[in-house]
């Protein structure tokens, strides 16, 4: 029988501008700073949804649902999910055959089945479309969350991660910041400022602190090196009038915060 007794407390982003796919994205909570994944859910059976959504936001992951195939296909699209879980049995088009296009278009993306069948073919039919894991209903939550957790762990551990702020994006892999659709390059202490900045969202941080992680503890250069960075950046960030994210705490060092 399913069940929500959810234990630990661990939506999916749009193509940029020139076509590049962000994909497996982790969004930052504004106040806590905790990095959140996105659960991309897919059932026809709006009981089962609602009790994977509030599971999983209870458990921290942003979630989105979709209540068939071609819907499932427009969200992951339009915002490209860190995981799916997938029911087989729908109508319209099957969950095999929406596994087999999300397989297609990111070869790397965890998907997960949900099916009320339970025989060793079937198992094997859907994880030779591209499944990554297969869960049979009635299921235990936790366990589903577990295997979850699971496919994200293996999922960070391969990909690069896309740290979202408000409407800042830096992707690391490409090492492209975007502010809202608009694409910033950085040089790479720009980028390396940047990353400190959104891997400590709404954390002070001193200039000591910044120079160590961004220039090393060697760097004998001149210590106002960090202001000069701090502005260059800002002024890249801001350049089409977009609100300040990287404030200035007096006495203290930067923040990545709203004003």
């Amino acid at each position: 029988m399913v069940g929500v007794a959810p234990r630990h407390r661990s939506e999916v982003s749009a193509p940029a501008a020139g076509g590049h796919v962000l994909s497996g994205t982790f969004y930052t909570d504004g106040v806590s700073g905790q990095r959140r994944a996105c659960i991309l859910v897919v059932d026809d059976d709006p009981a089962v949804t609602s009790l994977l959504r509030r599971g999983f936001a209870y458990e921290g992951y942003e979630v989105s649902t979709a209540d068939s195939g071609p819907e499932a296909l427009r969200l992951a699209r339009e915002r490209p999910p860190a995981l799916v879980v997938l029911d087989v049995m729908m109508p319209e088009m099957d969950g095999l055959e929406v596994c087999r296009r999300l397989r297609e278009a990111d070869p790397s993306l965890p998907i997960l089945l949900l099916t009320a069948r339970d025989a060793p073919a079937d198992q094997i039919a859907g994880l030779d479309t591209g499944a990554d894991d297969y869960v049979t209903k009635p299921f235990s939550f936790e366990v589903l969350s577990a295997r979850v957790r699971a496919l994200l762990r293996r999922r960070e551990g391969q990909q690069p991660e896309v740290l979202v702020y408000e409407d800042l994006r830096l992707d690391t892999g490409a090492r492209i910041a975007f502010r809202g659709d608009r694409q910033i390059n950085l040089t790479t202490t720009e980028y390396e400022l940047l990353h400190l900045l959104m891997s400590h969202p709404r954390q002070v941080l001193t200039k000591d602190q910044i120079m160590e992680r961004v220039w090393g503890y060697d760097f004998g250069g001149n210590a106002n090196i960090v202001e000069v960075y701090v502005g260059a950046l800002r002024r890249k960030l801001e350049e089409q009038g977009e609100p300040r994210l990287i404030q200035t705490v007096r006495g203290a060092g930067y923040a990545l915060r709203e004003e």
